[in-house]
């Protein structure tokens, strides 16, 4: 089992980091494979409207995962750092001390998702017609939230030892069993959205029993009681890594809300279409945020080894391939992305036309931003991997100002599509920030590299 774990402090950066996202891609095509089968299940067997709810509940419910996946994120560069150093005591108790804040954010969240669905959207102004579908829908989300953390966490556990196959697998066993439960739940059992919903946080307890089962078989993470004990300095510095990253990731939610809230202005057709283009948006992400994934290990890893020219070395090469990566992909959306969208639009001809004229238009403005977006992820997780999760965080302030600002001034000088160059202008925004940001952190550790040298 430990020949999974891979230390990057040694071999070529390229090769480390390109290895170290493959099966992160690998993975993450998987879980967006069955985010992508709900909504092709909704689209096309329950139709436009339903498709509609569903895109209604997205940022609300992509705000809490971007909570927690902000701070097991966070919590996990402590550990790829004590992992590099060779400090196996310590990383026990960083995974300890993970483990007992997260069951309490978890709970918190919870609680908080029930409480908050039905203001949030009403105040959104989400259409009559589609409200109750997309508060069902959030509320059975929401009641998975620990589901949703625990596989979160222990994802980000395995990724910051260097393993990035365990997830992979638990992806692929997830994905057909999300699938298989999509199909069962929606078309025989007639359940509708709720079961949308069930099958995919059914799926989530299957891949994080999946890692569980992996982590308790690894020798260096045989946690004992005294590991889970309560550690203020420790979990202080675990909040102010995971923090930032949580409170960035709302607050591109919220931006991505307010987006929503004039996307709600606009008909049942046009959020469908909005709808549909933001489900591939996963697709054209998926290796972005591998690269990032693979950054945060790689940059946390060589931090704690002390080799700050390694980082350098990697960020030029990770820059490559994601640049390169997001060409490739935005070539293939930009040639078939119409026909995939077909995949999840039915209802009269007036209707699939209308909505795909909408869904493609919105998809080809991203497919040819795609390299922002890449370059926007690169940065931000090697700056994160560094232990600074304070400007990346700024750069989720830049990105919700753009984003918001686009999405409601725009359209008022070009009309409703002005809304769809929000998420370009938010990505340019962050880039800005981040590598401003990444040069003058870049610039400290050469200046003590010369110093110990």
């Amino acid at each position: 089992m430990t020949n999974r774990l891979q230390n990057m402090t040694q071999g070529k950066p390229r090769k480390l980091i390109f290895t170290f996202a493959l099966p992160l891609m690998l993975g993450n095509v998987f879980q967006q494979l069955y985010t992508v089968v709900d909504t092709m299940v909704v689209g096309k067997y329950l139709g436009v409207g339903a498709l509609a709810a569903l895109g209604a509940a997205d940022w609300l419910n992509w705000m809490m995962l971007g909570i927690i996946q902000g701070f097991t994120q966070g919590f996990a560069i402590p550990m790829a750092q004590e992992f590099g150093a060779g400090h196996y005591d310590r990383l026990r108790k960083v995974i300890g001390s993970s483990c007992v804040l997260s069951v309490g954010f978890a709970l918190a969240l919870t609680l908080a998702g029930q409480l908050l669905a039905r203001p949030v959207l009403l105040l959104l102004q989400t259409p009559g017609d589609i409200l109750p579908d997309s508060l069902l829908y959030l509320r059975i989300m929401f009641l998975g939230i620990p589901i949703v953390t625990a596989y979160n966490l222990l994802a980000c556990i395995l990724r910051s030892l260097g393993d990035g196959k365990t997830p992979l697998q638990a992806m692929i066993v997830a994905s057909a069993a999300n699938i298989g439960l999509d199909l069962l739940f929606v078309m025989v059992f007639h359940w509708g959205i709720a079961g949308a919903a069930a099958a995919t946080l059914i799926a989530q307890l299957i891949s994080g029993l999946f890692c569980l089962y992996h982590i308790c078989r690894l020798e260096i993470l045989r946690l004992k009681a005294d590991d889970f004990r309560f550690q203020g300095q420790l979990c202080l510095r675990l909040l102010g890594l995971g923090s930032p990253m949580a409170f960035q990731n709302c607050i591109i939610a919220i931006g991505g809300m307010i987006v929503q809230f004039v996307v709600n202005g606009s008909g049942v057709t046009f959020i469908a279409g909005f709808t549909a283009s933001n489900k591939l948006y996963g697709i054209l992400e998926i290796a972005a945020s591998s690269y990032g994934y693979a950054m945060i290990t790689y940059v946390g890893q060589n931090l704690g080894a002390g080799k700050y020219s390694r980082i350098r070395q990697g960020m030029r090469s990770a820059i490559i391939i994601a640049i390169a990566t997001s060409i490739a992909i935005a070539m293939v959306m930009l040639l078939g992305g119409r026909a995939i969208l077909s995949c999840f639009v039915s209802g009269t001809p007036q209707e699939v036309e209308q909505t795909l004229q909408v869904a493609y238009f919105y998809l080809s403005i991203m497919s040819v931003a795609l390299p922002v977006l890449y370059l926007l992820h690169v940065v931000r997780s090697a700056i994160q991997g560094m232990g600074n999760t304070l400007l990346p965080m700024v750069s989720g302030i830049a990105e919700f100002t753009m984003r918001t600002a686009t999405a409601l001034l725009l359209p008022l000088a070009v009309g409703e599509v002005g809304i769809f160059f929000a998420e370009p202008a938010a990505w340019a925004g962050a880039d800005v920030v981040l590598v401003i940001s990444y040069f003058a952190i870049s610039r400290k550790y050469l200046k003590k590299e010369n110093q110990t040298s």
